[in-house]
């Protein structure tokens, strides 16, 4: 009994025999399972290497095309820009139950009002000075030579020294000259695209809003929508915020210029304090410009040197108190752009659309930095080129 006993298996046991796996195929499986991750490694990799390349063809192709078109997309740029920062004014009068168009209307008008009387304030200025340049340029040169004289004989000096032989070069003849026949057929070309950006403003300003009802009324659900419209409005807001006070600055900074030129006894201040505005929207080489050609100016018009270039140190002082203290002060950290990305995106849009995109590039840069803010993914390019 206890034998038979002892022979029964343990209650809850099988009583199949139990077979061990061979120790040799374990390594086998790691050995295959190890050659499969690196497959899909490797594959990940080159898929991603693809990736960067087709990215880079893309960015190529985009920047091709941006400046195939340049002559269509600058004024819908400078026009987008203005009808944003005249928005809010719109937006304000049709809460007041003003109807979109006749306030807009209101606006181009006054625009285009603002437009004429400037160029007919300062059109006869710029032509009669770059008229005179060739010869204002020789009359210069003789107030230069007090200034010169040392650096030449220093070079002489030098050159005597080393051993070079001095010789004397022939003066060679100014090689400026303006022909106001290139003014005359340049002239239909810049009035149709200033006709083009003021009717493009127009309508941005009574439809803008319905193109982005439009766009958000596309986002598949509520919540899509809603998130949409909070995106939309804040970058619309910023973004007109950011403009209107640039713009005010900068016409701060003219105005100021203009009435220092004209306490200097410098003729035509109002040209040159037009000018320090316009070339305000670059930042670093606009106001480097405008002093360099402040200088120039003074000693057109003022006999000593030390006094000609008192009107462009001046505005040195002007500029450099503007960029430190006000502009900061005024548009807050938020708005504050990194000095190497500012240089970079001049020199991109620069090198793409001329003159225009340079005065384009920072509004431009500023608007990109506001919507990355705030579109999810792009957070990135925020911390990039915030200072």
């Amino acid at each position: 009994m206890s034998a038979s006993s002892t022979d029964l298996p343990p209650p809850g046991s099988t009583s199949e025999p139990i077979v061990a796996m061979p120790v040799v195929a374990v390594p086998k499986i790691e050995r295959k399972l190890s050659q499969r991750l690196h497959a899909a490694h490797a594959v990940r990799r080159h898929l991603r290497a693809i990736r960067i390349i087709l990215n880079i063809f893309l960015a190529l192709a985009l920047l091709y095309t941006i400046t195939l078109i340049k002559a269509l997309l600058i004024p819908l740029v400078l026009a987008g820009f203005i009808g944003l920062a005249l928005n809010p004014l719109v937006h304000t009068a049709a809460r007041k139950r003003i109807p979109r168009w006749l306030s807009a209307s209101v606006l181009v008008i006054c625009l285009i009002a603002g437009i004429g009387a400037g160029v007919s304030v300062l059109a006869p200025a710029a032509l009669h000075w770059f008229h005179d340049v060739p010869s204002v340029i020789r009359n210069v040169v003789p107030k230069l030579r007090s200034v010169v004289a040392p650096i030449e004989a220093a070079n002489r000096a030098t050159q005597s020294l080393v051993g070079t032989p001095v010789r004397a070069q022939p003066p060679r003849p100014a090689a400026l000259a303006f022909n106001v026949w290139d003014v005359a057929s340049t002239t239909p070309k810049v009035v149709a695209a200033i006709l083009t950006v003021i009717l493009l403003v127009f309508f941005f300003l009574i439809y803008g809003d319905l193109i982005l009802r439009r766009l958000v009324e596309a986002s598949p659900t509520f919540s899509y929508k809603r998130h949409a419209v909070s995106i939309v409005r804040g970058i619309q807001s910023e973004v007109s915020r950011y403009l209107l006070t640039t713009i005010v600055i900068n016409g701060c900074l003219g105005a100021v210029t203009a009435g220092m030129l004209w306490l200097y006894g410098i003729p035509d201040p109002l040209l040159w304090g037009a000018v320090a505005m316009l070339a305000n929207f670059i930042p670093y080489v606009g106001a480097i410009t405008t002093t360099s050609v402040l200088a120039l100016v003074g000693l057109m018009n003022i006999d000593n040197p030390g006094q000609a270039l008192l009107p462009a140190l001046t505005f040195a002082a002007i500029t450099a108190v503007e960029g430190n203290l006000i502009t900061p002060l005024i548009q807050g950290r938020r708005m504050r752009l990194s000095p190497i990305a500012i240089l970079l995106w001049l020199l991109l849009w620069g090198w793409l659309w001329g003159i225009p995109g340079a005065l384009l590039a920072v509004p431009m840069l500023t608007s990109a930095k506001l919507i990355a803010e705030r579109v999810r993914g792009w957070g990135w390019f925020a911390q990039m080129v915030q200072r």
